[in-house]
């Protein structure tokens, strides 16, 4: 995505010949040493070539090759974690960075904890007036205001296992008059885009996600670290259904570090076909619910985090 996306918001991008390993013995395994050889030659022409005064990682497999060859060279290295539980390119690269900014509480028993500044992840800035622009978004996506509305997120690719429980549950939003902005993703457009229930619309992608989230009086995500951050700004009720399929299975270690703290509802996957509809109907009802898990979600959130971590870029270099 990246290789499509960088360019056309007007920066330059160089693409490494790099994969992350897979678990069982495969032949992409037996390609990696010639991989992780070819993107450190690569990084050493790109850092000579660019003269960086810094060098920032993201986490990772594409992260690791750079920050390795620039940090060999003295060059200020920092990385952000994105997500509560560090991947295993941050944590390898943690003790040959200046700085680690972090997105949770608690990170000391991951990286040294004298390089740990708490930041927050980057979110768009369209989300911090988003009360606001509720009329406007009623209008936009043509709904009652009289009646609740839920909104669905997979991710741009879609969710499957998100897609088949909404789809089992819309014979309830219909009967309840609740209504649907559904994003089932690019992937399931075909499978769920032609459904027909008067509450519902279904969108591949929505454009438009501030109006999207001004518009939802509950929400239904995945945890990854990106989409949580957003949420925690947005600041309505959630409810995390974590995909189990990523590494070291961060996402529902996202979503318990809110859920925890009473400001989202973690539902997992294997658990879901028995009480998702339970658990969707219940929020509902409970308006009081409702307004405690804004609340603290609200808490959480971190609307600077883009700033303060260019700070400590700006600092980093000064010293």
């Amino acid at each position: 995505m990246e290789m499509e996306k960088v360019p056309q918001a007007g920066y330059e991008i160089e693409g490494l010949w790099i994969s992350g390993l897979q678990r069982s013995l495969t032949f992409k395994n037996l390609m990696f040493p010639f991989k992780l050889i070819s993107s450190l030659l690569k990084s050493k022409k790109i850092i000579k070539k660019f003269k960086p005064n810094a060098a920032i990682g993201t986490g990772g497999y594409a992260s690791a090759p750079l920050l390795k060859v620039a940090s060999g060279r003295n060059i200020p290295c920092l990385i952000q974690e994105q997500n509560s539980h560090a991947g295993i390119t941050n944590k390898w690269l943690s003790k040959s960075v200046y700085t680690i900014c972090t997105a949770y509480d608690g990170m000391e028993k991951f990286f040294p904890a004298e390089k740990i500044v708490l930041t927050g992840n980057p979110v768009r800035q369209d989300l911090l007036e988003i009360a606001s622009k509720r009329r406007e978004a009623q209008q936009f996506f043509s709904l009652n205001p009289n009646l609740k509305t839920v909104l669905v997120l997979g991710g741009s690719l879609g969710a499957r296992k998100i897609n088949q429980l909404v789809d089992g549950t819309l014979p309830f939003f219909n009967t309840e008059n609740v209504q649907l902005i559904w994003q089932c993703g690019k992937l399931y457009e075909n499978e769920y885009g032609k459904k027909s229930y008067k509450v519902v619309q279904v969108h591949p992608y929505l454009n438009r996600m501030d109006l999207a989230y001004a518009a939802a009086d509950i929400i239904i995500s995945r945890a990854g670290a990106l989409s949580v951050s957003e949420l925690c700004l947005v600041g309505k009720p959630v409810i995390f259904i974590p995909s189990p399929n990523v590494a070291e299975d961060h996402q529902t270690k996202n979503a318990l570090s809110i859920s925890e703290k009473n400001a989202a509802i973690l539902l997992k996957e294997n658990e879901a076909d028995a009480t998702f509809q339970q658990t969707i109907a219940a929020l509902l009802k409970d308006e009081t619910k409702q307004k405690e898990l804004s609340a603290n979600i609200k808490k959480l959130a971190r609307p600077n985090a883009a700033k303060d971590i260019v700070d400590e870029i700006e600092k980093m270099i000064k010293t």
